[in-house]
């Protein structure tokens, strides 16, 4: 199960450095690749506004 960036992403950048694997890239919101993440919720943990959950 992969963690997916919801729309209420304000593309602040804090989740990109914590993920282990590099699974996050920018963009207007950020995106997690569900093919690379390893669930390890880090990316989560991080997020001001509560954006990433678990799929």
């Amino acid at each position: 199960m992969a963690y997916v960036i919801s729309d209420a992403c304000i593309a602040c950048g804090t989740c990109e450095p914590e993920c282990p694997v590099g699974a996050i890239s920018a963009g207007d919101i950020y995106e997690i690749d569900p093919n690379a993440c390893i669930d390890c919720g880090s990316c989560a943990g991080v997020c001001p506004v509560g954006a990433i959950d678990a799929e």
